[in-house]
């Protein structure tokens, strides 16, 4: 009998260490630990909150990936997971996908916390986009594309963490180091294009939405638009254009790949040029500022 029960007890004992050990293992690889729901608007912002939230966040973007901010409605999937959200991280900026929708959002779950992320950042002005009615001229209007400028995308991610840090306190220190992780991934990508830019002696660029404003006045560089206020320019818009990139021995029009190219490729044949894409939506924030880095420095050599 004695010798039953050190063996009943060696079996349980047994048992009870390898359930701690299975609880330690799920606990290690996140398996039932509850994420903190995060919407974010654009993709961009996926990479800012993922490399801030790390392993504590389940993201959910608005505008999918090739979608156009200015046009895209959400589904009812993604309104279910903005009821179930803690954090929304919105651009802030004057995106048309907030303006139309960030109220029923907010409606949708007032419970929420959301963070502006262009907080703290100086607007510029957008070149000949919005049109004047009395006088039938373009001025300029507030530009959204804010997340262009690796200046800016710090302060994105310094909000976003502030945000994070409001919604699960305990989690602060944790939060802090990966945001001083990231900013210093930020300040080297900084430090890099301006290494590359600075022996670049025409710094025109013509690109067919102008999506980088914010970068060019970084870097000291001139975009110059296809898209007259939102719309395909007219016959005339392209002829002006063709006789500037010839003036200015442009050969490159960019384009990016949520728009119809055709206006630009126009331009690239009267010119002897070509078109190529750069994506101001991309998810890989770094990687994808060093392609267009790339492309621009190309360009404008």
């Amino acid at each position: 009998m004695r010798k039953y029960c050190v063996v009943l007890l060696s079996a349980v004992s047994i048992l009870a260490a390898a359930l701690v050990f299975l609880n330690i293992s799920c606990q290690g690889t996140g398996q039932g630990v509850e994420k903190i729901g995060v919407v974010v608007t654009i993709v961009p912002q996926i990479g800012f909150v993922q490399n801030v939230g790390g392993d504590k966040v389940d993201i959910t973007v608005m505008v999918p990936p090739g979608a156009d901010p200015h046009t895209y409605e959400p589904t009812p999937s993604q309104m279910v997971k903005i009821s179930e959200a803690k954090m929304y991280a919105k651009v802030g900026s004057g995106v048309e996908f907030e303006l139309t929708w960030m109220g029923k959002i907010i409606e949708q779950n007032k419970a929420m916390l959301v963070v502006d992320c262009s907080n703290g950042i100086q607007m510029r002005e957008m070149e000949g986009y919005n049109l004047d009615e009395d006088s039938g001229e373009y001025h300029r209007g507030e530009d959204p594309h804010i997340w262009l400028s690796p200046k800016n995308a710090k302060l994105m991610v310094e909000n976003i963490c502030t945000g994070l840090i409001q919604v699960d306190p305990q989690s602060e220190a944790y939060y802090n180091q990966n945001r001083d992780e990231y900013l210093a991934k930020l300040d080297a990508l900084d430090k890099y294009i301006q290494e590359e830019l600075s022996g670049i002696g025409n710094r025109r660029f013509i690109v067919f939405h102008p999506s980088w404003g914010y970068f060019a006045k970084d870097y000291n560089l001139e975009q110059i638009p296809i898209e007259i206020g939102g719309k395909e320019p007219s016959a005339k818009d392209i002829a002006n254009l063709i006789q500037k990139a010839e003036e200015q021995n442009i050969k490159v029009i960019f384009a990016s790949p949520e728009f119809n190219p055709r206006s630009a490729e126009v331009i690239a044949k009267e010119i002897g040029g070509r078109v190529i894409f750069i994506d101001p939506l991309a998810e890989d924030y770094i990687g994808n500022m060093r392609t267009v880095l790339k492309e621009l420095v190309q360009a404008m050599q």
